[in-house]
């Protein structure tokens, strides 16, 4: 048996090409799925046609003054509470509410925030993090 083959043997495929370690539990995997899921309803739902832009819930209900950047802080800190349930380092966790911090602060402003929240994607950023943690 080489040892690609053993190593592969030992991981968790999730998604596309995403594989985990064997050590990582079936929460975490579950975790994962509910965080990745989140994350792209809520920043790429839908595209503009003809371009390469993807938007999703988090630039629409932003749209709505004071409820929109509610929505979205929460989403943040839900998903914060799902990567501290899965076990990511500390050093991850002030990484994400840094995402969320920027994504809420330039949230404030309108119009100028709206846009730029279509472009920033703070869950997507921070669903990635949490996949690089569980793949290390």
């Amino acid at each position: 048996m080489s040892a690609d083959t053993s190593s592969s043997a030992s991981r968790h495929r999730i998604g596309g090409s995403l594989q985990l370690p064997a050590s990582s539990t079936r929460q975490q995997m579950r975790r994962l799925r509910r965080v990745q899921r989140m994350a792209r309803m809520m920043d790429s739902s839908f595209k503009v046609p003809g371009t390469p832009i993807k938007f999703g819930w988090d630039s629409i209900v932003g749209l709505v003054p004071g409820v929109g950047d509610l929505v979205s802080v929460a989403t943040g800190a839900w998903l914060l509470r799902e990567a501290y349930g899965a076990g990511v380092t500390r050093g991850t966790l002030v990484k994400m509410v840094g995402n969320i911090a920027v994504d809420a602060t330039v949230g404030t402003v309108p119009l100028v925030g709206d846009v730029f929240d279509v472009f920033w994607k703070a869950n997507l950023r921070n669903a990635r993090l949490l996949e690089k943690h569980l793949s290390d």
